[in-house]
């Protein structure tokens, strides 16, 4: 299967989108979604991040917006029960839940309309404690979690596990732990998806594309087949094609050499100079 694009830029947390969202600005969330789809976006996720009480209206405004901009199934990004609930009942298309955790609100609240839905989901490491700070702690959430799953009716293929790479600047262990339980779920869970949301792990750090693409490459080599990022970055996405590439899962190089033929990577094409002489 190939590396599955969770395309990350319609987010509320976001200053433009959140301006967008509350000014129902139609033509600039279309724009987003269309420019992400084009490049290449597997899921279109949306986030309204407003307050509680205004996200389920916001979040189907994003719904409805977004679907009638493009033909791609959401993401659904919210873990507000009562948003999760009318989005669901506005998408066109079966929706990746994002996310179900070992919260027991989450649990309770989110868990079962995914499962209801038929949606695959996003299952984050965490629990009522917080993020556990080892690969073996984290190991036992997710445990926990795809039991969980598994007795809601959701098949191990339908779960993306996210070990939630916490930022290198504060821990330099950060990646080695996020890797090290990748490679865990990967021989626990075989069936399962893993995905994460690569710009955590450069947070507060110069140059943060290089240490977002340098972890990419190493995450795919541990197992990650999925990732929350941002389609638009080209040489982001020209490293995750030439991993691929390195590792042996592009048949006949195939994915590589069209996505350099179609200028999507490599240098940038020299615009024409079509000045009247």
């Amino acid at each position: 299967m190939a590396f599955q694009i969770i395309a990350e830029k319609i987010n509320g947390t976001r200053k433009s989108v959140q301006a967008a969202v509350v000014g129902r600005d139609q033509a600039f969330i279309e724009d987003l979604a269309r420019r992400q789809a084009e490049a290449g976006a597997t899921w279109i996720d949306v986030n309204a991040g407003t307050s509680p009480e205004r996200e389920p209206d916001d979040l189907v405004w994003l719904v409805q917006t977004v679907q009638a901009a493009v033909d791609r199934p959401l993401s659904i990004d919210t873990a507000n029960p009562r948003a999760l609930r009318a989005a669901l009942a506005a998408v066109a298309k079966t929706p990746l839940v994002n996310s179900i955790s070992g919260e027991r609100s989450r649990i309770e609240g989110v868990l079962p309309q995914a499962a209801e839905a038929g949606s695959p989901v996003v299952a984050l490491a965490l629990d009522d404690a917080g993020i556990p700070a080892t690969t073996e702690a984290r190991m036992a959430v997710i445990r926990r979690l795809v039991g969980l799953t598994r007795e809601a009716g959701i098949p191990d293929g339908r779960v993306y596990v996210d070990p939630l790479v916490m930022t290198i600047s504060t821990n330099v262990q950060s990646a080695n732990i996020a890797l090290a339980t990748m490679r865990a779920v990967r021989d626990e869970f075989p069936e399962c998806h893993m995905t994460s949301g690569l710009s955590n792990v450069s947070f507060g750090l110069p140059a943060r594309a290089l240490v977002n693409r340098t972890y990419l490459a190493l995450a795919v080599e541990a197992g990650l087949d999925s990732a929350i990022l941002d389609p638009l970055d080209r040489e982001l996405r020209a490293s995750l094609l030439a991993t691929e590439l390195l590792l042996g899962r592009d048949r006949h190089c195939l994915a590589y050499t069209r996505a350099f033929r179609a200028g999507l990577i490599g240098p940038v094409p020299a615009a024409t100079d079509k000045t009247p002489a």
